[in-house]
C-alpha cells in the first residue's frame, strides 16, 4: 500500500529509531591518550566539588551560597541581597568568558568540564559496565543476570545520595549538613525532602535521560552557530583524507590507492556518547568529548596509516584556509573582560562597611506638633556588611533646625545583619518652601565610616 509518508531514516534522531522508539545508546570505550587525559581531569574535577565544601579561608567557607540567610560567600568574601551592580557584573563576565572559551576552544566545556559530561562518563558508566559485564570495553551485552542489574541501580542510588548532599553542601554548609544527616528527618523536613527531590532528579537523570540532557534540555549546542566561528576549535573528520570510505581490502587497485583512508569501520559512531556520526560534519550533539579520535587513531595505528583522520580542527583548516588565533572575537572578548574585571573591583573596593538608605513610612506623608512644627516618620534601613557588631549614630546636616528622634533605644546590628529602625524628622514650618525642604542625614558607624543620605520632607505650603 503506498504511502503519502516519507520513509524515515535509519535513526531520526542519534537517541530515536525509525519506528519512533529509544535508541538506548551503550557507547563503546576506546581507549587512548585523550581518554586519559580527560579521565585525569575530570576526578579532579569531583575531587575539586568534594572538597570545595570544606575548605575554609579567612575563617569563612570558600563557597557558600546560604540562600535562606541572604549571605553568599566566594572567595571568603560575603555578597549581600544589596550586591546587585556586583551581582549583575560577574553574571555578563560569566558569559563574556563563556563566549570566549567557545571562540577559541569551540565546545571544551561539555566535553571536558560540564557536570554531565563528567559524572555520566566518568563515574556512572564505569559502574554500568563494570555490573553489566562490559568492564574496559563498553558496548551492549545481552542476558544480564538480573541481580547486576539491581546491584547497579542500588551503586546508582548511592552515588546519587552522595551527589545531592555534596551539592546541597554549597547551600547550607557542612556543619549544618553533619547535624542534619545524623538526626531524624523528621528534625528538618524541608532540608531532607530538597535533598530528596534532588537525588530524584539525579536518578531520572543519570539513569533515564542521560545523553539526552545534552541533546534536548541543554541550549548550548543550539547556540553553536552564534559562538562558534570558522577558525573556532571543533573535532572535525578530514572528508578529503577520509573519502571514499571502503574495506581496507578494496582500497587498492593494481597496487593504486583508490579509497581514503576511512575503512568505514563505524568505530567513531559505536563509541560516540551521543551516537552521532563526526563523518557528516559539525553537528549540534557534538560535545567534542573526543572518543571518536582516540578510536580513529587506534583503528589507524592497526592499519598502518597515519593518525588523527578524525582530529581536532577548525572549519576553515577542513577548508584549507589559513587559522587566525587573532580575530575581531578574540580581540572584543578579551577587552570587554578587561572592562567588567575593573568595574567589578572599583564597585568592590569603593562598598563601605555598611549601607543605609531613607524611606518614608506608609500613612500620612507629615504631622503638625503641638508647638506647630512638621513631623515627617521615616524608616533608616541600615545594613552591617562586616563581621563584627556594629553601632551607629545619626545625625541631620540640613535643615540645620531640624532634629532627629529614634523609636530606638540604639542603632545596634549583629554581624551581617539588615535592619530597620523608625525615625522622626522634626523641622519649622518657614524651611518648607511648596511643602518641600531637602534632608540632608548622616550615618556613621563607631569606626568613623559615615555615609550622608538625601531625601525630600513633605511639608504644608506656606
Amino acid at each position: 500500500m503506498n504511502s503519502p509518508m516519507l520513509t524515515p531514516e535509519e535513526h531520526v534522531l542519534s537517541t530515536l529509531e525509525a519506528d519512533g522508539s529509544r535508541r538506548w545508546l551503550k557507547p563503546k570505550l576506546s581507549k587512548g591518550k585523550l581518554l586519559n587525559r580527560r579521565r585525569l581531569f575530570s576526578y579532579v574535577l569531583i575531587a575539586i566539588f568534594t572538597l570545595v565544601p570544606y575548605i575554609k579561608l579567612a575563617g569563612k567557607p570558600l563557597v557558600l551560597l546560604d540562600i535562606a540567610s541572604r549571605r553568599f560567600t566566594i572567595l571568603g568574601f560575603t555578597f549581600l541581597p544589596t550586591d546587585t551592580v556586583l551581582l549583575t557584573i560577574f553574571v555578563v563576565g560569566l558569559l563574556l568568558t563563556v563566549f570566549l572559551f567557545t571562540a577559541l576552544f569551540g565546545r571544551v566545556w561539555c566535553g571536558w568540564a560540564c557536570p554531565q559530561t563528567v559524572y555520566m562518563e566518568f563515574l556512572f558508566r564505569p559502574v554500568e559496565r563494570l555490573f553489566d559485564g562490559t568492564k574496559g570495553r563498553g558496548g551492549h551485552k545481552k542476558n544480564i543476570a538480573g541481580w547486576r542489574t539491581v546491584a547497579k541501580y542500588f551503586v546508582y542510588f548511592i552515588l546519587c545520595v552522595y551527589l545531592a548532599n555534596t551539592f546541597l553542601a554549597y547551600f547550607i554548609g557542612v556543619d549544618r549538613l553533619s547535624e542534619w544527616v545524623t538526626q531524624s528527618p523528621i528534625n528538618h523536613p524541608v532540608p531532607f525532602a530538597v535533598m530528596s527531590f534532588v537525588t530524584f532528579v539525579m536518578m531520572v537523570d543519570f539513569c533515564y535521560f542521560r545523553e539526552q540532557m545534552c541533546l534536548i534540555a541543554c541550549p548550548y549546542g543550539r547556540f553553536q552557530s552564534v559562538l562558534l566561528d570558522q577558525n573556532s576549535v571543533i573535532v572535525a573528520y578530514d572528508e578529503n583524507r577520509g573519502e571514499p570510505r571502503g574495506k581496507i581490502k578494496k582500497s587498492k587497485v593494481d597496487g593504486l590507492p583508490v579509497l581514503g583512508d576511512c575503512i568505514n569501520c563505524g568505530n567513531c559512531v559505536s563509541t560516540c556518547p551521543t551516537g552521532i556520526d563526526i563523518r557528516e560534519g559539525l553537528q549540534m550533539e557534538c560535545i567534542n568529548c573526543t572518543q571518536c579520535i582516540d578510536a580513529c587513531n587506534l583503528v589507524m595505528k592497526k592499519v598502518g596509516r597515519e593518525p588523527n583522520l578524525i582530529r581536532y580542527s577548525s572549519q576553515a583548516r577542513d577548508r584549507g584556509l589559513a587559522a587566525g588565533l587573532i580575530r575581531a572575537r578574540t580581540i572584543i572578548y578579551p577587552l570587554l573582560l578587561v572592562g567588567i574585571i575593573v568595574a567589578f573591583l572599583a564597585v568592590f573596593l569603593a562598598s563601605k562597611s555598611f549601607d543605609a538608605i531613607v524611606l518614608r513610612e506608609p500613612g500620612n506623608p507629615h504631622t503638625l506638633t503641638e508647638d506647630g512644627q512638621v513631623r515627617n516618620l521615616l524608616k533608616l534601613k541600615l545594613t552591617n556588611r562586616t563581621d563584627e557588631v556594629m553601632s551607629f549614630a545619626a545625625r541631620v546636616e540640613e535643615p540645620a533646625s531640624a532634629t532627629i528622634d529614634f523609636r530606638e533605644d540604639q542603632l545596634q546590628l549583629q554581624p551581617r545583619e539588615t535592619k530597620t529602625f523608625h525615625v522622626s524628622i522634626i523641622a519649622p514650618r518657614d524651611v518648607f518652601v511648596l511643602g518641600r525642604a531637602d534632608l540632608q542625614l548622616t550615618c556613621e558607624n563607631g569606626n568613623e565610616v559615615s555615609r550622608t543620605l538625601s531625601f525630600k520632607l513633605v511639608g504644608p505650603y506656606n
